[in-house]
């Protein structure tokens, strides 16, 4: 099994950025890599999947955005050659830009039917092959120096040729964020999980009942961390939901059927994933970003500088 190509959804319209995502899509807002170069967040995305051994891309968006992303990228790979000619990071962005736009499409999803329709606008593009899917608003940052969060879940995948899921031990009282599951540790394979439950945003009580799983500490539960490998297969039970003219459908009861229809893992992925579109999302993404990367020093730094700050203000207002 060899998986080629990856789908990053980005059809939703980020209601929890208002007014931001009201003048630019989400996916767009810039942040500072782990290279110390300032890009947009899909761009960190995409360089995610194509240092992982994916090919080619497509990402799903709203009805207008994919004009939108070819004209942004091409405006701003044009602004790098012209602006800072022989300068060697510049034409090496202009270079990662032109890799992205020519190794990656955009489909629209014309009508907001939910997430699991985003997912299968890409059916055709993933042409009965395996696939990596990302999120459009979550950012990726590995704990493993020499290979990326995707590189783990894609390595795994191939290795026992079906669906997985990357997770993360995730507190109890978070939980109701995330998808949720339990299963059985696959023996002599730390990490690893044969999928058997999986609950959507569950309440702590219904977790408590359903969603234990042997071998986590007290208190935890393996939540999606917003990255998967799947099988076709994935859409052809997503296309039951749609055939029966559902208006929100839905992944995770689909991956509950996938689960119950051959062989689906959950992998312990060794890294972190930041929701952008939460308060205060962007803010912890870009500080771990900086923290991770080359501009480690210099965020530590203004980290530090900033909570000085604060607290003399602090003491100035008691006094």
């Amino acid at each position: 099994m060899k998986v080629r190509k990856a789908v990053i959804t980005a059809a939703a319209r980020g209601e929890r950025l208002y007014p931001v995502a009201d003048t630019i899509q989400k996916a767009m807002l810039p942040v500072i890599d782990i290279d110390g170069l300032h890009k947009p967040v899909i761009q960190a995305i995409a360089e995610e999947a194509f240092l992982s051994g994916i090919e080619e891309i497509c990402v799903v968006c709203a009805p207008g955005d994919g004009e939108r992303y070819i004209n942004a990228f091409t405006s701003l790979r044009d602004n790098l050659v012209k602006s800072f000619k022989n300068v060697d990071w510049a034409r090496e962005e202009a270079e990662k830009i032109d890799n992205l736009i020519s190794r990656t499409q955009f489909i629209e999803q014309q009508e907001p039917l939910g997430y699991g329709h985003a997912v299968h606008c890409a059916k055709d593009f993933v042409n009965n092959e395996p696939f990596l899917l990302l999120l459009g608003d979550y950012l990726y940052i590995s704990n493993l120096t020499s290979k990326r969060c995707a590189s783990q879940l894609i390595e795994l995948a191939t290795q026992e040729n079906c669906s997985v899921s990357a997770v993360n031990p995730t507190i109890e009282h978070l939980i109701g964020r995330y998808g949720t599951l339990t299963g059985k540790h696959v023996p002599n394979m730390p990490g690893v999980y044969q999928i058997e439950k999986i609950i959507e945003k569950p309440s702590l009580s219904v977790a408590e009942l359903e969603l234990q799983t042997p071998g986590l500490r007290v208190g935890y539960y393996l939540c999606f961390f917003g990255m998967h490998v799947f099988t076709p297969t994935v859409f052809d039970i997503l296309q039951k939901q749609i055939a029966q003219g559902s208006t929100n459908v839905l992944l995770t009861p689909t991956l509950q059927e996938l689960a119950e229809t051959e062989k689906y893992l959950a992998l312990e992925v060794q890294g972190n994933r930041y929701d952008l579109s939460g308060r205060q999302g962007l803010l912890r993404a870009q500080m771990a970003l900086g923290l991770a990367g080359v501009a480690h020093d210099e965020t530590l730094t203004s980290m530090v500088e900033l909570l000085a700050e604060t607290n003399t203000r602090k003491a100035k207002l008691v006094q």
